[in-house]
């Protein structure tokens, strides 16, 4: 046996093994890891505000603790106006939920030619094998439901505080960063994260108020119909239209076609053509506006970032995409060398390509051509 062969084999299992002891870590960090780059984005989301205060003589840390603040309580107040307001007209769909059962068996029954009644459907719902599964399992699960919330909680609070320190010693960490990198590199450093600060925050700008925009959109078109829950339906669709990106407008369009659906099935297909129409003005009229000057980035570019980020890390990656790649964009986009484009019919759209012509044209020509340099010969 040669003597460099135990060395190797021993070599060997020890990488194996660091590679499994890898592998197990970072298996067991994964969700950690996502909370931590979580933070990071919303950090730089506020990075602008926070350094606008410090530039003002605040101290850094109370700066970062007051927009944290300012953050909350807008969204508390968000989320306590919202819910009083779904609650009451939930309790109001509730109660007038047979008056809907009803206008929906008549409507099958004046389509289908059929004979339902109310009474039958809640019969056959209330017997049914499905529903007391379904609340077997449900009663069963409430532990699961109060762990699950218990570590939703939790993950918050470790966002908060992450994105608390990242901010707050944000000329610290990029000072500990740049300390272990030569000058020139410390450069590209800085430059990228001040990029990634202008795209972050700007995506949410925008996003924010195309939310407002969209929300207020359907608002209007929901009470011209009369379709009851306007407000609630409304803020439904600005914010998962705009946060939820590329398919969010026609997974946040469901929930008001329902609801129409119920009042008039024609009220319906006017909901789900506003959806469409006002989709194809967002994409090519809105939206280019206002993120021409932070994520100006082409829709198909914006599309596979989104899919790529949600195969990688579900709905995190599926939000954090776009201000990834747009920041990705911006940096590369000083390394590439560009060119004057030259002034060739086939640079346009509207060129007309010409075919070749024939080989016997040709022949012909340059038969005729020798001819006459042998005549002149």
């Amino acid at each position: 046996m040669p003597g460099w062969l135990p060395r190797a084999m021993v070599m060997a299992l020890a990488l194996y093994g660091c590679f499994q002891l890898g592998s197990w870590a970072f298996d067991q960090l994964i969700g950690l890891l996502t909370n931590i780059l979580i933070a990071f984005f919303l950090a730089l989301a506020i990075e602008p505000a926070v350094s606008r205060m410090a530039g003002r003589g605040m101290r850094r840390g109370l700066a970062t603790f007051v927009v944290f603040l300012g953050v909350l309580i807008a969204g508390a107040g968000f989320v306590v106006l919202l819910g009083s307001m779904l609650a009451g007209q939930i309790v109001d769909m509730v109660e007038d939920f047979p008056q809907y059962l009803d206008s929906v068996i008549n409507w099958v029954n004046e389509t289908f030619r059929t004979d339902l009644s109310r009474v039958e459907v809640q019969d056959s719902l209330l017997h049914s094998d499905w529903l007391q599964r379904y609340v077997q399992n449900s009663a069963t699960g409430v532990l699961d439901i109060s762990t699950t919330v218990l570590g939703g909680l939790f993950r918050l609070l470790t966002i908060f505080l992450f994105s608390f320190y990242f901010a707050a010693d944000g000329p610290r960490l990029r000072r500990a960063l740049c300390s272990v990198l030569p000058p020139a590199r410390q450069a590209e450093v800085l430059r990228a994260w001040e990029i990634a600060v202008d795209k972050t925050g700007g995506y949410l700008y925008s996003r924010g108020l195309m939310a407002l925009i969209s929300g207020a959109a359907h608002y209007i078109l929901l009470v011209t119909l009369g379709v009851p829950y306007a407000p609630a339906l409304a803020v439904w669709v600005g914010l998962v239209s705009q946060f939820i990106p590329t398919i969010g407008t026609y997974l946040a369009g469901a929930l008001p076609m329902l609801i129409a659906f119920t009042v008039d099935p024609w009220y319906a297909l006017w909901v789900l053509g506003f959806v469409v129409v006002y989709q194809q003005f967002e994409n090519y009229v809105l939206q280019p506006k206002l993120t021409s000057r932070t994520v100006d980035i082409h829709p198909a570019v914006a599309f596979g970032s989104v899919v790529a980020g949600t195969a990688l890390m579900g709905a995190v990656g599926a939000l954090i995409a776009i201000p990834a790649i747009a920041t990705l964009q911006a940096f590369l986009g000083a390394y590439v060398k560009r060119y004057a484009v030259t002034d060739d019919p086939r640079m346009h759209s509207s060129h007309r390509w010409s075919r070749g012509e024939p080989v016997l044209t040709r022949i012909r020509r340059a038969i005729r051509s020798r001819r006459e340099r042998d005549r002149e010969g």
